[in-house]
């Protein structure tokens, strides 16, 4: 045997070789294939397989001045939690989650949404997991899953470790996108019931736990569970009962709450000549955030600066739909009340204590603290 002019000629170098599978590729493929098709809508062209997904855009004709809004988002260091558990097919549910809910915000209509999956190995049934999550939380948004990518990574990443990410585009008229130029002094602030943590601050949630010790399977009373499966909980879609709430109400903004909490959040929905006040009393957070909260020695202000509290999403209503909201709300299985005002920014006139508009202030104390 001799030498070819890079080396000994004892082994052939392949894809498979280097560490990434097409046969893999392909079956995970086919296994997600019919979760894929049960998130169609009838604009679709073509199946999954293409280099692109095909949408017909002629729908957009019903529309007078039809906005495109387009939102890309991850789930962060909940994937830890969901390979640590070796559970899968709820980590789509949140990557779904945490893009339309942004694109409904504005009031846009999730229409079309696209995934990517980074691996260092492909386990088929693995991929066809996540797939599975994205697929039903599509179904529940009413966005149609048009295409994505897994790609293999080794080397790069662990065998059995992943990422996800996605990308959704949607459409508002015109003259119904919501945002701050609608809020008015003495709107209402509508909160809605978080599922749980959702897909934020969960760097500081593992943080916290193993600083205490505690591994995922450990049952806690509280959680009347092990806590690696409070931690999975799928974070709730509001899209379609935001979208049925601004059609029957005069919404005037919305913020989904992710990171940075609550405060933060609906502060990017409030001109600068406003803010809201939101009264802790009004509502008692899930027992996982005590958990964290108390476990950790974590300060309320962290808390309130990294999880929702409870709180997915809220809405700025005009005050004499506050009631017609609740409804909605309701009868969408949305857990949601009256968390505050809007109100004119205070301007002392000695300018002592001054505070800036947009700002939003959260006093009280949730029941029991």
């Amino acid at each position: 045997m001799t030498d070819s002019p890079t080396g000994p000629a004892t082994d052939s170098a392949t894809y498979a070789a280097a560490g990434v599978s097409i046969d893999s590729a392909d079956k995970a493929v086919a296994l997600m294939k019919g979760w894929v098709e049960k998130a169609r809508r009838p604009e679709v062209i073509g199946g999954l397989g293409g280099f692109a997904g095909l949408f017909d855009a002629s729908a957009l004709l019903s529309y007078r001045r039809p906005l495109l809004a387009t939102s890309t988002d991850g789930v962060g260091t909940k994937v830890a939690i969901a390979q640590a558990m070796d559970r899968h097919d709820t980590i789509g549910f949140d990557l779904v989650g945490m893009v339309v809910d942004d694109l409904v915000v504005c009031g846009a209509e999730p229409l079309f949404m696209t995934d990517y999956i980074a691996t260092g190995r492909v386990v088929p049934e693995r991929v066809a997991a996540i797939v599975k999550g994205i697929a039903e939380a599509c179904v529940e948004a009413g966005c149609a899953l048009v295409g994505g990518e897994t790609a293999e990574h080794p080397g790069l990443m662990e065998p059995d470790e992943y990422d996800v990410a996605g990308a959704a585009t949607g459409v508002v008229e015109a003259d119904r996108l919501l945002g701050p130029g609608r809020v008015r002094a003495g709107d209402v602030v509508v909160a809605m019931a978080s599922s749980g943590l959702h897909s934020n601050g969960y760097s500081l949630v593992r943080h916290v736990l193993a600083n205490a010790g505690w591994g995922l399977d450990r049952h806690v009373d509280e959680l009347g569970e092990a806590v690696g499966e409070t931690l999975l909980t799928p974070t709730r879609i509001y899209t379609k009962p935001c979208l049925q709430l601004a059609a029957e109400t005069r919404t005037h903004a919305m913020a989904h709450v992710t990171g940075g909490g609550l405060a933060a959040n609906l502060q990017r929905v409030l001109p600068a000549e406003l803010e809201a006040v939101l009264d802790r009393g009004t509502w008692s957070p899930p027992p996982v955030f005590d958990v964290v909260r108390e476990l950790g020695g974590v300060r309320l202000e962290d808390v309130e600066q990294t999880l929702n509290q409870g709180v997915g999403m809220v809405a700025v209503v005009d005050a004499a739909d506050a009631d017609r909201a609740l409804e909605v709300l309701a009868a969408a299985d949305v857990p949601a009340w009256v968390a505050g005002e809007v109100r004119a920014a205070a301007h002392p006139a000695d300018g002592a204590g001054e505070i800036a508009g947009g700002a939003v202030h959260l006093v009280g104390s949730h029941p029991g603290d």
